[in-house]
């Protein structure tokens, strides 16, 4: 069952979201969707994800992972061509692209390939003047008042 989304009503009352109305649009325009490869994505702590790829019988140089801007792509691609005869091929050694799009300040941190599958670790990292701050309150009579400025014309 597919159910299409209006999201103009949105567009107009809300200021700042659109990339995350963006968003939303473009995934419920997706008419197929690829599962392979398989992949979990976790939230590890309050700003740390991590993505794990099940990518067996893909070597280190055969993946590639990405991040342009917020968005990450992790791609696969078999170098050799296997010659074997098989009575059954199980294992899909099919080259992949998968693309994650990332929140704002959302950073690649670190990767790492064990078993068959490939951890990617992400990290939020909101900069130190985005960040909430405390405004100190202080009584009137503390913040000195600025005398009026007299203009003066010289006399003719």
């Amino acid at each position: 069952m597919r159910t299409s989304f209006d999201f103009s009503p949105l567009f107009r009352s809300s200021i700042g979201f659109d990339r995350m109305l963006n968003a939303l649009e473009t995934a419920s325009r997706i008419e197929t969707v690829d599962n392979w490869p398989p992949y979990d994505i976790a939230k590890t702590s309050e700003d740390d994800y991590r993505i794990t790829m099940a990518v067996a019988g893909f070597s280190q140089d055969e993946l590639t992972i990405t991040q342009e801007q917020n968005m990450l792509m992790v791609s696969g691609q078999k170098t050799g061509e296997d010659k074997g005869e098989y009575l059954h091929r199980g294992i899909a050694g099919r080259s992949f692209r998968r693309r994650f799009e990332l929140a704002d300040h959302v950073k690649v941190i670190g990767a790492s390939l064990v078993n068959g599958l490939l951890t990617i670790d992400l990290k939020r990292e909101i900069p130190e003047e985005m960040k909430p701050r405390r405004i100190d309150i202080t009584p009137d009579k503390a913040v000195p008042k600025a005398a009026p400025k007299k203009i003066e014309a010289e006399a003719a």
